[in-house]
């Protein structure tokens, strides 16, 4: 399942439970093959994409001496060499691969290539090029085999792609490989024990219980409280950049009476400006 189509499921889950959202989005699409965390935003928590972290935690499965066009267990074996490394050639590759890197995404992929998707390009056997991105992966622990298979669990920075990663360790091995399994762990602060699928949501009576509040999503963020002071909180809903003691560096929750009203920050006047309107 992709995850717009993920996003389509669960939206029609939540209209058939009365629940009716404004608007409905992800953070950070998942291979259609994979499993694991997908965290959906809903109404005005869609704008705060771009300010929480996405880096991720990934388990996945990586198989040597073959390969598919797509570079995962759904593709078409493309290239078998039969050169599977030894778990000792694997561990010496691993460091290189660690830090800020330039990654050029596969070309299966939802890149867009003059306004359309590199996966559809591909499917119809047209050429075409795609940039490399820099990203960064922070760690890959190797966890042992799994029959044929290579276990990994692998830090990364958000846009970082898995099975990028399969070839281009294989490359570094003088061998082809590709992404068996991939189970994402972590996204951002969201975790995968806290996840509920979507047979949970379909059976719970009240699904608000499942809904994760704003302001607990951005607990990482300090906090400004502006209270017992009507005409600031005036001006301030009205995009009046005021001088305020006392704000926090960097991007702050805005709190007026105890309410979050959106995300903010000291411009270099001192002076309050939003970042995020969440009312």
């Amino acid at each position: 399942m992709t995850s717009a189509k993920a996003v389509a499921k669960v939206k029609h889950l939540l209209l058939e439970k009365g629940v009716k959202p404004e608007k409905i989005g992800h953070f950070g699409t998942l291979d259609p093959d994979g499993e694991g965390v997908l965290p959906i935003a809903l109404g005005r928590a869609t704008r705060l994409f771009d300010i929480i972290k996405n880096d991720k935690i990934y388990y996945t499965e990586f198989v040597f001496g073959k390969t598919t066009d797509t570079l995962d267990g759904s593709g078409v074996f493309s290239e078998v060499n039969g050169n599977v490394p030894s778990e000792k050639e694997i561990l010496s590759v691993i460091p290189s691969l660690v830090g800020r890197i330039m990654q050029l995404p596969p070309k299966y992929s939802a890149k867009s290539v003059n306004g359309r998707r590199a996966y559809d390009l591909a499917r119809e056997g047209k050429e075409f090029d795609l940039k490399a991105k820099e990203i960064e992966i922070y760690s890959i622990d190797y966890l042992g085999k799994v029959d044929s298979a290579f276990a990994f669990r692998v830090s990364c920075s958000t846009g970082t792609y898995i099975r990028s990663l399969v070839r281009d360790m294989a490359s570094a091995l003088g061998t082809v490989g590709y992404m068996r399994l991939i189970r994402r762990e972590q996204c951002g602060i969201f975790k995968l024990d806290k996840a509920v699928c979507l047979d949970e949501i379909a059976a719970v009576n009240d699904v608000t219980d499942l809904f994760i509040p704003m302001d607990a999503v951005l607990s990482f963020l300090p906090t400004y409280n502006l209270t017992d002071n009507a005409e600031g909180a005036r001006l301030i809903l009205n995009g009046v950049p005021l001088q305020l003691s006392g704000m926090p560096e960097g991007v702050f929750q805005m709190n007026i009476d105890g309410k979050l009203c959106g995300l903010g920050v000291k411009n270099e006047e001192g002076r309050f400006n939003w970042v995020v309107r969440l009312i």
